[in-house]
């Protein structure tokens, strides 16, 4: 093989381990965190990273109850931080956290990090829901932090469908049952009964009543 042929081959090979490893890094443990999911809000601030973002809300439009909020909170320190409270400005949802295990509070170790929503996870629930938002819309989520403070980014509100069922409320209320209407509202007199100014069918002069002949005889005689 001439020179000019080896060096084009040596080129070509290191284009495709070139895509390759982007690829691979593309894939990483942070694009696996709570699936692969598209157009997720993401911020850094300091030592914390918080990824895919999201506020959950009921699966069926109209119904009335829990929403959460679900991310992956990263602390890239070397000290521990309590997620000391969720607020979703301009709106009137209050969040209540929960970890993982027990009644303690949202703990993210050090060098590691803590899923919020879906099953064995922490949650942060919207007790009251998401009224004033609207499935599509962008809600700021405010996460404060023990030692960073602060961290805020724009998070989609989206259904508890298809990539989002399994993080999020845990609680479904039914859907209310549609109210039945008719044309027209049927009025029957029972059988039983007669309509009024008529004579009921079971009533009739007994058979038996007559004038006595004997009587009348004796009144003839007299």
């Amino acid at each position: 093989m001439s020179r000019s042929l080896r060096r084009g081959a040596l080129a070509a090979t290191a284009i495709v381990i070139s895509i390759a490893s982007l690829s691979a890094c593309g894939a990483g443990n942070d694009a696996q965190t709570l699936g692969v999911r598209p157009d997720n809000a993401a911020v850094t601030v300091d030592d914390v990273k918080i990824q895919n973002a999201l506020v959950i809300t009921q699966p069926d439009p109209g119904v009335v109850g829990p929403a959460v909020v679900s991310a992956t909170v990263f602390n890239n320190g070397d000290a521990q931080q309590t997620l000391e409270s969720i607020t979703l400005p301009g709106a009137a949802g209050t969040v209540k956290l929960k970890a993982a295990e027990g009644n303690g509070p949202v703990v993210v170790p050090a060098g590691g990090s803590v899923v919020l929503g879906g099953a064995g996870n922490a949650s942060a629930t919207i007790e009251g829901g998401m009224r004033e938002a609207k499935n599509g819309d962008a809600q700021k989520v405010v996460f404060k932090l023990s030692k960073t403070g602060d961290v805020s980014l724009d998070a989609f509100v989206v259904p508890a469908k298809s990539y989002f069922k399994d993080f999020g409320p845990t609680e479904i209320p039914k859907p209310p049952a549609a109210t039945p209407t008719t044309g027209a509202t049927a009025t029957a007199t029972p059988s039983g009964e007669a309509g009024h100014g008529s004579t009921p069918s079971g009533t009739a002069t007994p058979s038996g009543t007559a004038t006595a002949t004997g009587e009348a005889s004796h009144s003839a005689g007299h």
